[in-house]
């Protein structure tokens, strides 16, 4: 259901503009017999649709053709306008010694899109995103400062996260660092390392980065599961988040509201966390393994079948696609997910380390001081305070 939903706004955002189109009005080859009008020409040029369909069918097993068109008309046999137009629109069949699920097709024009859409709307609107993370993240800073523990400190601490919960967690951080850092220069590279390092440092710097974007990619998946296994059962909704809710997280009222473990905010990273991340490995594995994979044209079928499309006033998503159209897809996909969740992660470490005065000591030692924990997740500390694994409440405070 997840896949169904995330690759149905993908396929929607891309499509968007292209449904906005009108309709191509008919283009009229009298003149010439039925091929290409300068008019054709034109709208190509200028990124408008076209109809095709009087390539595809304008051919030696047309007769009327060179009748119309005197000279226009295939000669012998078979021409090389005959075998282009047959490579141009995949209907030649052809025998290649490589072997492939995409080895049939010869050309497909759907690149360009892809290029265009990756140079342009996703890198432009990805640094905007993560640029915008940080500025907002900055002026917040500069407005509410950091936020302090409120009363007087106690010197005890209580233990938080135990070691094998630590060690996911900086498995999964780690990899996800690496992997944002070499996705950047794999995208950006290009624009911005070639013009201040030159085209050499660039390509080993890429070999290098593709090299660890690949293989890091496994700690990642590995480090997802056991966070979720972990800490899923502490992170459902309950009826304790409509207060934290209610309270702005703390930022509407005096104090912090109540909370378990984990408040509703660490829920919201958690499940964007597991939720992003899968997408992101499962469209990872897609390209790891080239044409092994296919999602989106069967997500597409299942879509167009509840009439999915007709709900935004769209034409029936494409089903046939070409291999790499697959794989055009799930890299888009990928990298569209990718930045919106390093936005979050970016916020996640604002409030873990300058943020919040003694968040970073839960995932650094796995110790938080008591009164930080009695502020933060009360609820959690009574828990504590009742099994004898805290300090109890109204104990003296350590000098």
């Amino acid at each position: 259901m997840i896949r169904i939903l995330l690759a149905w706004l993908l396929a929607l955002f891309l499509a968007a503009p292209l449904a906005a189109q009108e309709e191509p009005a008919p283009i009229d080859r009298s003149a010439t017999g039925g091929a290409t009008t300068l008019e054709d020409i034109l709208r190509r040029q200028q990124g408008l649709e076209v109809d095709d369909d009087y390539r595809r069918e304008f051919g030696n097993d047309d007769p009327a053709a060179g009748a119309n068109a005197p000279g226009l008309g295939p000669l012998g046999g078979q021409s090389d306008a005959d075998l282009w137009r047959g490579m141009r629109f995949n209907a030649l069949d052809i025998t290649t010694q490589a072997r492939g699920p995409a080895t049939d097709v010869l050309i497909q024009d759907s690149g360009m899109s892809w290029l265009r859409f990756r140079e342009g709307p996703l890198a432009n609107y990805g640094a905007m995103l993560l640029g915008g993370m940080i500025v907002l993240l900055a002026l917040f800073y500069l407005v509410k400062g950091r936020i302090r523990i409120d009363g007087p400190k106690t010197g005890r601490t209580v233990t938080r996260f135990r070691a094998f919960e630590r060690f996911s967690h900086w498995l999964l951080a780690g990899s996800f660092l690496l992997l944002g850092f070499t996705g950047l220069i794999t995208l950006f590279g290009r624009k911005v390392l070639i013009p201040l390092f030159g085209h050499e440092a660039f390509s080993t710097l890429a070999i290098g980065s593709k090299w660890i974007h690949n293989n890091v990619s496994w700690a990642f998946i590995v480090a997802l599961i056991f966070v979720f296994v972990l800490w899923v059962s502490e992170n459902i909704p309950n009826k304790t988040d409509l207060k934290w809710i209610k309270a702005g997280g703390g930022f509407v009222g005096k104090g912090h509201p109540p909370a378990k473990k984990f408040n509703f905010g660490q829920k919201i990273i958690f499940w964007s966390v597991i939720i992003l991340g899968t997408s992101i490995s499962v469209s990872g594995l897609a390209l790891l393994f080239p044409f092994e994979l296919p999602m989106f044209a069967a997500t597409f079928s299942k879509l167009n079948a509840i009439g999915a499309p007709g709900w935004f006033g769209m034409d029936a998503l494409p089903t046939a696609l070409a291999p790499h159209q697959e794989m055009q897809l799930s890299q888009l996909w990928h990298a569209i997910i990718a930045f919106v969740l390093m936005a979050i992660i970016i916020a996640h470490i604002y409030i873990g380390t300058l943020g919040m005065e003694g968040a970073f000591d839960a995932m650094g030692s796995g110790e938080v001081e008591e009164q930080w924990a009695r502020e933060h997740h009360g609820l959690w500390l009574e828990e504590l305070e009742e099994k004898g694994k805290a300090p109890p409440k109204g104990a003296t405070p350590a000098e």
